[in-house]
């Protein structure tokens, strides 16, 4: 029996709702064999959760989700097995995240524009356990009343173009790579599927980020269709990058599928865990 990988998972010390170890013990819970936690420029939780992974019997992964900046466009870099104590790593992240305060200060600036006030800190009301990211502003603005949904929040105000957007610089592709790379990790393109960057992009996008010496793409994840899974197994195969897979479970009502249900990677994909310990057990 093919043991079951999620290498995509938040907890609420970024914008996920479940604390690190409640996080580990969901996971279990819906059959998870090899949980990677990749909190959003953050890895505060990974000690407890590596803890709880441990005493429930799952192989833990350490890993990170770093928000990145390319051709004016956000894409997120996923590192796995890295080094949390790896100085650049861990230095950069800080920068990251003392960016997120003037961001979050920006997107309320936008949301008093159209009538929208206390935004900032009805955000950091849900951001108590660490970064501060749009999926808080979108939970105050749900039980605010203001909206019926997280998913109606970002496409009425969050998103480029709409009052609570604002435009931020995040880390270069390179700077993110490098720190993964440096710290002994592994680096991973998630949920391409979502960037809507067009054929000619993301062929320049994965030639660069194979150069820089990212390695694999997540294909299967929460977000993606079935015809995506395909599309993104060929770019692998194209640029000779292995495949990823995980949820990108952020809790219930936050999440596109839920743990331990994703489909096994397309035959032609050679899996970014297939050469670690943790797959041969």
């Amino acid at each position: 029996m093919s043991l079951i990988f999620d290498l995509h998972s938040h907890s609420n010390i970024s914008d996920g709702l479940l604390s690190p170890a409640e996080l580990v013990e969901h996971a279990a819970m819906h059959n998870v064999d090899v949980l990677a936690l990749t909190d959003h420029d953050d890895t505060g939780g990974l000690e407890v959760a590596a803890s709880e992974a441990k005493r429930l019997g799952l192989q833990f992964i350490n890993g990170v989700e770093i928000s990145v900046t390319w051709k004016k466009r956000t894409l997120h870099i996923v590192g796995l097995k890295i080094d949390p104590q790896h100085p650049p790593l861990k230095f950069g992240l800080e920068s990251i995240r003392a960016g997120r305060h003037t961001r979050a200060a920006g997107m309320a600036a936008g949301l008093e524009k159209v009538g929208i006030k206390g935004s900032l800190e009805g955000a950091y009301q849900y951001a108590t356990e660490g970064i501060i990211g749009r999926i808080h502003f979108a939970r105050f603005l749900v039980d605010s009343g203001i909206s019926k949904d997280t998913k109606s929040v970002f496409k009425k105000y969050l998103v480029k173009g709409k009052p609570g957007y604002f435009e931020h610089q995040w880390a270069s592709l390179e700077d993110a790579v490098n720190w993964i790379v440096g710290s002994g990790g592994v680096a991973v393109l998630a949920h391409p599927g979502r960037y809507d960057l067009g054929r000619i992009n993301m062929l320049l996008l994965l030639n660069e980020f194979r150069a820089l010496g990212g390695a694999a793409i997540e294909v299967v994840t929460g977000s993606h269709t079935g015809a995506q899974y395909v599309e993104y197994a060929k770019y692998a195969q194209l640029f000779g990058l292995k495949s990823s897979q995980g949820s990108d479970y952020h809790g219930k009502g936050l999440s596109f599928m839920e743990m331990g249900r994703l489909p096994m990677l397309p035959s032609n994909c050679v899996p970014v865990w297939h050469d670690w310990p943790e797959a041969l057990l």
